[in-house]
């Protein structure tokens, strides 16, 4: 590192009289438009919880994926069991997510992402998929239907095209290999992108070797000044070995070693155990202005992802289409100096998914064990109307009524087996109150009913049983907080308070075969309290050192059980498993006028319960990253990056992605020690 630095410091003396770097000054909070609530409004205006991953979060870190960036963020936290192997919680969200992200809503470009199922593959998206991602925390069932976790609105077009061309790649340890090809052309009224991205590594970890390939073509067509048309194509295909997770002391006596063969169950090397999934997206938005008064933005998708998953007990085969869409009409009007602004539309989703389960011969299809369809469909229909009244008071009062329902049937049995779980005229209502102090910082308070109903991959899990009993989640959630400007606009804050009790909680297990099931848990109290603060130290072209920033980010959680028993023990008061009780995150950002930058962050949580019993917890850990980097221009349209950088600097061993309530103590999945990066950026912007 101290080598590459030396190396690129004269080049960037040299550089100085015709670079002038620095991050966008449009960028900062205080003058990002949110879409969350269907608001479009600048973010402290908007009378609820929201974290924002901008470009510059997103480019602070190495340019494979999007874990650093959002766990930065308070009330987040984003795991990674292997590489390629993601799960999201957000306000402990992940109580009920042995794999994968679940309760969390999540919206690509405004299509819904989430299937109708509940499940979300948001490791089909690579890096590059993500330009920026709104991050609505607590239930948001007013406006985005059932979840009691909350909301990701993931952006992937830039607001600013450019037509052109760039390409991005990095190395690094693990055989890391990352490239990224952009192609941008067309004029004003007909914008396309065509994006290429590949990524493989052999895994941190015996047995976590991965692959990744995401082609994805973006088109705008502007019809006429009051109609926009826009088409999203992506198809990725993924493969990641998964290595299991280990007890204490095979983590202890060697973190990186894959589950290995303990009585029938076999290893992670005998099994083959893997994920191979394929997954196609097409949809359209079209966006119009009806009249003076009157807008509407309506999207229609259609998709299908194929899973190929030889694990430790079985070898599963599914192929999931499905389609839906989401209409959005906003009224806007003025009377008697109070804005009034209505939205109301709703969503519907339908699947049609077939499963089949063989035994696994050794990474090879065995004889069949279960043949399943499932037809699924969820919708709802909302109502939100926000009145700005004068003296800066705003108040906002919204609810849904959802809908949704599962047919199984299983044809591997004589006779076959019909079940039908139906979930109807659930009602998610939120009521805010905001009250603006002066244009630069607000107050709010918000009350929130949420539901969730149990997914897919809840009421069917890995142990191939239906569950007939499995009741849906809700809660109610109160907030409270303030964010606002300060110090002429360098200081920014955003601080809020929420208690949220949770009612037949849905909670995770695991049996001695690694299969996992699901139960209610009575009831759940969570009470946090989530705070971000960033300071723009320098911002000044004349300057050597031309820009300076540093953020923040702190959360505090106090999440436990109310009452819940199960057989012969009593869990009530335990900890919520999954969840630390506190996490920091720290980062400072400079540049220079000659192109030279630099990037800290800093992240530290604390232990973290792995069952219900509170009988064992993860250690707390602390991280340590850097990243440095050179920008140049080598002529009027071109620009040239190179940078570098090491995380895990302190080369930590912790476990990023626990087995929650792991059978036999099976809970860690050791995350990567210290490691090393290094890449570059060639962008060309035809002026």
């Amino acid at each position: 590192m101290k080598k590459l630095f030396l190396l690129l410091l004269p080049f960037s003396f040299s550089a100085g009289a015709q670079t002038n770097f620095r991050p966008d000054s449009t960028e900062t909070l205080e003058n990002i438009v949110v879409n969350a609530y269907e608001n479009n409004r600048k973010l402290i205006d908007v009378p609820a919880a929201i974290s924002l991953v901008t470009g510059r979060d997103l480019s602070r870190y190495n340019n494979t994926g999007i874990i650093e960036s959002m766990n930065a963020k308070p009330g987040v936290r984003m795991d990674e069991r292997s590489p390629g192997s993601y799960r999201l919680s957000i306000r402990g969200s992940s109580l009920r997510s042995p794999f994968g992200v679940r309760n969390v809503k999540v919206y690509f470009d405004g299509i819904p992402f989430t299937d109708p199922g509940g499940n979300t593959f948001l490791n089909q998206l690579g890096f590059y998929n993500f330009q920026s991602i709104e991050i609505i925390k607590g239930p948001a069932g007013s406006l985005y239907g059932a979840g009691t976790g909350g909301v990701l609105l993931i952006k992937n077009n830039a607001g600013d095209f450019h037509p052109g061309a760039s390409v991005f790649y990095n190395t690094g340890s693990f055989n890391l290999n990352n490239l990224d090809v952009n192609l941008r052309f067309g004029k004003e009224n007909a914008q396309n992108t065509i994006n290429y991205q590949h990524q493989s590594s052999d895994g941190y970890r015996n047995h976590t070797a991965m692959r990744r390939d995401v082609f994805s073509w973006d088109a705008v067509m502007k019809k006429t000044e009051k109609t926009s048309i826009q088409s999203h194509f992506l198809y990725g295909d993924m493969y990641y070995q998964t290595p299991g997770g280990l007890t204490k002391s095979e983590y202890d006596l060697n973190a990186k070693s894959a589950r290995p063969h303990v009585g029938m169950s076999p290893s992670a090397d005998e099994a083959k155990a893997a994920f191979y999934l394929k997954t196609f997206l097409a949809g359209f938005s079209l966006d119009q202005t009806l009249s003076a008064n009157w807008k509407n933005s309506t999207s229609i998708y259609g998709a299908y992802s194929q899973n190929r998953n030889p694990n430790f007990r079985n070898y599963s085969r599914t192929s999931e289409p499905h389609f839906g869409g989401r209409t959005v009409f906003n009224y806007t009007k003025i009377l008697d100096k109070i804005l009034f602004t209505l939205n109301t539309g709703a969503e519907y989703q339908q699947s049609f998914n077939t499963l089949r389960v063989y035994n696994n011969n050794a990474g090879e299809v065995g004889s069949l064990k279960t043949d399943d369809e499932i037809y699924n469909k969820q919708g709802f229909v909302f109502l939100q109307t926000n009145a700005d009244f004068p003296r800066g008071w705003s108040l906002t009062a919204g609810a849904s009524i959802n809908e949704s329902n599962l047919d199984f049937k299983r044809f591997s049995t004589t006779p076959a087996e019909s079940e039908k779980r139906n979930f109807k005229n659930e009602i998610a209502p939120r009521l805010a109150i905001l009250k603006k102090i002066n244009n630069t910082f607000s107050v709010y308070t918000s009350v929130a009913r949420g539901f969730s109903a149990p997914t897919t991959a809840e009421v069917l899990p890995s142990t191939d049983v239906f569950n007939t009993t499995l009741q849906a989640e809700s809660g109610v959630n109160y907030e409270a907080g303030t964010k606002g400007n300060f110090l002429r606009n360098k200081l920014y804050i955003d601080i809020n308070a929420f208690f949220y009790r949770l009612k037949n909680a849905i909670v995770q297990k695991r049996d001695a075969s690694g299969g996992d099931y699901f139960d209610n848990a009575g009831s759940a109290n969570q009470n946090g309290l989530e705070s971000y603060a960033s300071y723009e130290v320098i911002n000044n072209e004349r300057q050597f050192f031309n820009y300076g920033f540093a953020y923040i980010s702190h959360t505090w959680n106090n999440f436990h059980y109310d009452n819940y028993k199960q057989t012969n023990n009593d869990y009530s008061g335990n900890k919520l498993p999954g969840v630390a009780s506190q996490t920091i995150a720290v980062g400072f950002d400079v540049s220079t006028k000659n192109g030279l930058y630099a990037n800290t962050t800093f992240f530290y949580s604390g232990r973290i319960a792995l069952n219900d019993a509170n009988s064992s917890y993860a250690d707390p850990y602390n991280l340590l990253g850097l990243k440095i980097g050179y920008k140049t221009l080598m002529s009027k349209e071109t620009q040239l990056e190179l940078f570098a950088g090491a995380q895990n600097i302190f080369d930590e061993r912790y476990s990023l992605g626990n087995d929650i309530n792991a059978f036999g103590g099976r809970y860690y999945n050791v995350a990567p020690g210290r490691n090393f990066y290094a890449g570059l950026a060639l962008r060309f912007n035809k002026l």
